[in-house]
C-alpha cells in the first residue's frame, strides 16, 4: 500500500507540474475571461485517461503499478476539476452566465467524449 502511495505521489507531482505549464501557456497566450487553460487540460486529461484505461483493457500492456502511476498519479495531478469548480463559481460571481454554461457543460460533455475516443482508439490498434 505504501509503495502504491509513492507511485501515485510521483505521478501526481509530474501531472501537476505539467498542468501548471499548460495552463500558464494558455493564460498568457490567450488572455480571456473563459478559462481556456483549465478547459483544455481537462479535456486532454480525460483523453489520456481513456488511453491509459484502454491500454489496461488490452491485456498485459500495463502492470497494475503503471496503471495507477498513469491514471491516479499523472492524470489525477494533471486534470483540474477542483480548479474547474472554483472557476465556475468565479464565473457565476461575475455574472458570466454564458461562459459558465459553456465551460461547465462543455467540460463534462467533451471530457466524456474524449475518454470514449481514447478507449476506442486503443481498441482499433
Amino acid at each position: 500500500m505504501f509503495k502504491n502511495a509513492l507511485i501515485i505521489g510521483l505521478g501526481g507531482g509530474i501531472g501537476s507540474i505539467a498542468r501548471y505549464f499548460c495552463q500558464k501557456y494558455f493564460y498568457e497566450a490567450h488572455p480571456h475571461p473563459f478559462p481556456f487553460g483549465t478547459f483544455i487540460v481537462n479535456i486532454f486529461g480525460c483523453f489520456l485517461i481513456g488511453i491509459f484505461y484502454g491500454l489496461s483493457e488490452k491485456g498485459n500492456l500495463l502492470s497494475p503499478e503503471w496503471r495507477i502511476f498513469l491514471t491516479t498519479g499523472i492524470c489525477g495531478g494533471f486534470t483540474t476539476f477542483s480548479t474547474f469548480a472554483y472557476e465556475n463559481i468565479a464565473l457565476l460571481r461575475t455574472s458570466d452566465y454564458l461562459y459558465f454554461g459553456l465551460y461547465a457543460a462543455g467540460s463534462v460533455a467533451l471530457g466524456i467524449f474524449a475518454a470514449f475516443c481514447g478507449i476506442a482508439l486503443l481498441k482499433l490498434l
